[in-house]
């Protein structure tokens, strides 16, 4: 891998770090999941930095950055935007929603129905949007980064399987070590440190670096590896719905992102290992759902650890 693309993959996540102390797995696995052109689920409590990190990626690649606020009464055409009578010209004319931005913050989604939630399907497979049978282009890179809440369920409505399937990652934050945030606590405002970070790269080196993720080889044996873990989710006998094809894509995909993230041109069985709970693990569709959001979260990795362990590793 040329070291011109290291250098800009590591200067965007240490500019992230600029105003994300303490998780520097967490914006590689963003910075993965925008590499990779995936859409990034985070499940964590409240207060914990979800919103940061979407600004700071935005800012980062100097991109239109949009936060969508969920309710209960949120209709589809909030979000992707509605035709409108122009009376000069006695014609209909788009007027784009929310979702037109680079990155789109979609803050506790699952506090909106089914049929708004199926509102961001088509954009987050197709990169596209259809208003009245007329299909209008998001712009690129385009990413949304989804937040919900594992804790509270009161007015929640769980999130259908094809819209996780869309989904390439599923991230927790979790607390920051102490010594980080005495400086988050010190800091007080992330709003200003937000305000003054400089972008690392533009949209357009952004989107190149994208197209730079398919030229990381996969080995044969590395390639089977990954499908031997995704047929292992459909074979399980706690598991009632496994990998879908998709899923399987986007695994292979994130697998060559992670490799270019660590300055690699090849992706190694370590990577498939790294990636596999992010990426499989909130796909499966398991036989005895726990209540609340985070038992069905470990229910989930613990499934894909036993099929790590039970699956042989290439050498």
């Amino acid at each position: 891998m040329k070291q011109a693309v290291t250098d800009r993959v590591q200067s965007l996540i240490a500019n992230i770090e600029q105003v994300i102390f303490g998780k520097h797995d967490v914006v590689k696995l963003c910075v993965v999941g925008l590499l990779a052109r995936g859409h990034i689920l985070i499940e964590d409590v409240p207060g914990i930095g979800k919103t940061t990190i979407a600004q700071a990626i935005a800012r980062s690649i100097d991109c239109s950055f949009n936060r969508i606020q969920f309710t209960s009464d949120m209709l589809p055409s909030d979000i992707l935007g509605v035709s409108v009578l122009d009376p000069k010209s006695n014609a209909f004319e788009f007027r784009a929603g929310p979702i037109f931005a680079n990155v789109v913050l979609a803050d506790e989604i699952n506090r909106t129905p089914p049929k708004t939630q199926s509102a961001l399907l088509e954009a987050m497979s197709e990169y596209q949007v259809s208003v009245d049978g007329k299909p209008h282009p998001l712009p690129k890179p385009f990413l949304v980064l989804a937040t919900q809440n594992p804790v509270e369920h009161e007015g929640t409505y769980v999130l259908p399987e094809s819209q996780l399937d869309r989904f390439a990652l599923r991230v927790e934050v979790g607390y920051p070590p102490e010594d980080d945030e005495l400086r988050i606590m010190r800091r007080r405002d992330p709003g200003k440190a937000i305000a003054s970070l400089a972008p690392a790269l533009t949209a357009h080196e952004m989107v190149g670096l994208q197209d730079r993720v398919g030229d990381v080889i996969v080995d044969a044996s590395v390639a089977r590896y990954m499908l031997a873990l995704v047929q292992a989710t459909r074979a399980h006998d706690q598991v009632q719905l496994g990998v879908s094809p998709r899923g399987a894509l986007l695994f292979f995909e994130a697998c060559q992102a992670r490799a270019l993230v660590e300055g690699r041109d090849y992706v190694t069985p370590g990577d498939v290992k790294t990636m596999s709970t992010p990426v499989l693990a909130h796909r499966l569709l398991v036989r005895s759902r726990s209540a609340d959001l985070a038992g069905l979260a470990r229910e989930r990795e613990r499934i894909v650890h036993e099929i790590l362990e039970s699956v042989k590793v290439p050498l």
